[in-house]
């Protein structure tokens, strides 16, 4: 009984897993693609999918979810012996925008189900994060700024958001989207242009792949 119970849930939990990959991709694809779209896609029966997500909306918040998760996971690693906090932010900003750019669809598609207070509230880990870091690079003199850490934050939070409906809109270039972003953030928090500007180019170039 117990080995059974155990591939019916090893089973369900590869379903859901194949149903938010599948979902992911055809979200992206569609926006509006509906439930049914989905477990045709995902090659299961429409019963198979509401079994895990009671509605579309539930599987997006789920989506989304799993996006925070992965920003959380780039802008850690990211970090991670660090020392200088300009340097740190450049890597993070940097380390997020890829994961930022193949969720950005996702996420204009959320804010009109999860709602932008929800992502909000999902990304408060993340954020408070960067306000430790904004306040020690505002104490060390490597910031400047009239806003307080949790305000900056904000705006940082904002001004990437921005960016990814400015992509989503044509208005500018993925594939320049990233390293303008991270200078964008770094000037606001009060690096000098010339500064954020080589600093994101020093950090690009030993953070890339050789080919990427």
């Amino acid at each position: 009984m117990t080995a059974m119970t155990t591939g019916n849930t090893s089973r369900a939990d590869a379903n859901r897993r194949r149903i938010l990959d599948v979902a992911l991709a055809e979200l992206l694809r569609d926006p509006d693609a509906s439930m049914d779209q989905i477990a045709r896609a995902a090659g299961v029966v429409r019963r198979t999918v509401y079994g895990h997500f009671p509605n579309r909306e539930a599987l997006i918040s789920t989506l989304v979810d799993g996006a925070v998760e992965a920003l959380a996971d780039a802008d850690a690693d990211a970090r991670a012996g660090v020392s200088d906090p300009a340097e740190a932010v450049a890597r993070s900003v940097l380390a997020l925008w890829p994961v930022a750019d193949r969720y950005r669809l996702l996420i204009a598609l959320a804010q009109r189900t999860v709602t932008v207070q929800g992502i909000r509230e999902r990304l408060a880990p993340l954020r408070e994060n960067k306000v430790r870091l904004l306040q020690r690079g505002l104490d060390e003199g490597a910031f400047t700024s009239p806003l307080p850490a949790p305000a900056l934050a904000y705006v940082h939070e904002q001004m990437l958001f921005a960016v990814t409906e400015a992509v989503n809109d044509g208005l500018l270039a993925a594939e320049e989207a990233g390293r303008s972003a991270t200078v964008a953030v770094l000037t606001a928090a009060g690096v000098p242009a010339a500064r954020a500007t080589a600093l994101v180019a020093e950090v690009s170039r030993h953070t890339e792949k050789p080919g990427g």
